[in-house]
């Protein structure tokens, strides 16, 4: 059972990055063809579908809980993430708009709602 949560643990901070790093790529294709102060606005819908994907055919938790911690932990490393490597390596000083909350707001309840869906198939427990 621990290991299981070791699998699961390094299973969501795997997909975590790599949809971190999906969005990050995006911005710098999208840097090249879209004015720097509506990228955000570009990236979010690819990234939501990406999400999305990953959510339905990548990820699989026996419980809703489970759901609902993989979005806490996708959002703290796409904050942390995005600080490092946006804000300070970029120094990209007015990064934090609309565009980034609602991306957080999403990163936090696509799998909430991805589990509430699979929980209303009664494939697992609350």
């Amino acid at each position: 059972m621990q290991q299981n949560k070791g699998k699961i643990f390094l299973n969501t901070v795997f997909w975590g990055f790599v949809l971190w790093i999906f969005g990050y790529i995006l911005g710098f294709i999208f840097f090249a063809f879209v004015p720097k102060d509506v990228i955000g606005w570009y990236i979010l819908p690819f990234g939501a579908l990406f999400t999305l994907w990953v959510l339905f055919k990548k990820i699989k938790r026996e419980e809703f809980g489970c759901y609902i911690g993989l979005g806490v932990i996708w959002v703290i490393m796409a904050v942390v993430l995005d600080y490092i490597f946006i804000v300070k390596l970029l120094k990209s000083t007015d990064y934090y708009k609309l565009d980034v909350y609602i991306y957080y707001f999403l990163t936090l309840a696509l799998p909430i709602l991805v589990g509430w869906h699979e929980k209303s198939k009664g494939e697992f427990k609350l």
